[in-house]
């Protein structure tokens, strides 16, 4: 974390270039801490996420995609160590999946409501968690090559990530399109629907972010927090009545499907061909031609 007092601003940066800036639960705890501190600091207006190595976040690793909701152990009480019998960790339970989930969305929700300006300094991916990050970012600056999306659908289904957000900030039609289909885009595709604050060439975005992080933190602090309050309120109002409920059930309960023949299974085939494998097999799984 960099602190600028004078300017009164954070800055909070991803710092997992090898996966792409891809957060684990320790991470995004790490991240939630960081920004639990900065509320609570009077010095600080606004708050800058961006991610090291020209890359925002490609979300959630799914690298063990149920390393979110695991005990620990293994079937019939073993660790899944060598030399035990049973290695693949058991299913978790559906208690287990709400209230991790619970946990997960009130990370988000909070960041709604967050009581600082948030500025997103978007490069290179913002996929998945990443995604909902800068849609959610009071500003977000984004580079026009920059690829965005929600391809995790292609992996559990369309009941994913913060549905009522998706279609406030994207708009029902290209909400139901990404959703739907896991298709990835370039953020110069949305600039024309005010998607993001400003899309602007890859060399720009940093001094761009850092510009209206200044811009604003000339406002009172009171102020600020002040039209966070009300903007939050008029959200609710206006788009996400029961969202802080709805999200984490339809996620719990929508990473618990049944496969059925044909069905891509990347869980399936990460066991058996490895996660680098399994994200290739999904492509060609979902490769249509147009005609």
């Amino acid at each position: 974390m960099e602190r600028d007092s004078a300017a009164g601003i954070a800055r909070l940066t991803f710092n997992r270039p090898e996966r792409r800036n891809a957060y684990d639960p320790a991470m995004r705890e790490e991240l939630g801490a960081r920004l639990d501190e900065i509320a609570e600091d009077d010095e600080i207006k606004v708050v800058v996420l961006r991610g090291e190595g020209g890359v925002f976040s490609t979300g959630a690793d799914m690298a063990n995609a149920y390393s979110w909701y695991a005990d620990g152990q293994a079937p019939g009480g073993t660790n899944g160590v060598e030399g035990d019998t049973a290695k693949r960790p058991r299913r978790p339970s559906q208690r287990r999946r709400l209230s991790v989930d619970r946990k997960s969305f009130d990370f988000y929700h909070g960041y709604l409501g967050y009581p600082k300006v948030t500025v997103a300094e978007v490069r290179g991916y913002a996929l998945g968690g990443g995604f909902e990050l800068a849609l959610m970012s009071d500003v977000s600056v984004v580079a026009a090559d920059t690829i965005v999306g929600m391809p995790a659908t292609r992996l559990l289904g369309p009941a994913l990530g913060t549905l009522h957000m998706f279609f406030y900030r994207l708009g029902p039609v290209l909400a139901r399109r990404l959703l739907l289909t896991g298709d990835t885009l370039q953020a110069s595709a949305l600039e024309r629907d005010g998607v993001f604050t400003e899309v602007v060439p890859d060399a720009e975005v940093t001094a761009r972010a850092d510009w209206w992080a200044r811009k604003i933190a000339r406002m009172p602090a009171d102020g600020i927090v002040m039209a966070k309050e009300a903007f939050r309120l008029v959200e609710q109002l206006q788009a996400y009545h029961g969202e802080e409920t709805l999200s984490y059930l339809i996620h719990a309960y929508g990473t618990n499907l049944q496969f059925e023949e044909g069905e891509f299974n990347f869980v399936k085939a990460r066991a058996k061909h490895g996660t680098s494998g399994a994200f290739e097999q999904r492509d060609a799984h979902f490769e249509l031609p147009e005609p």
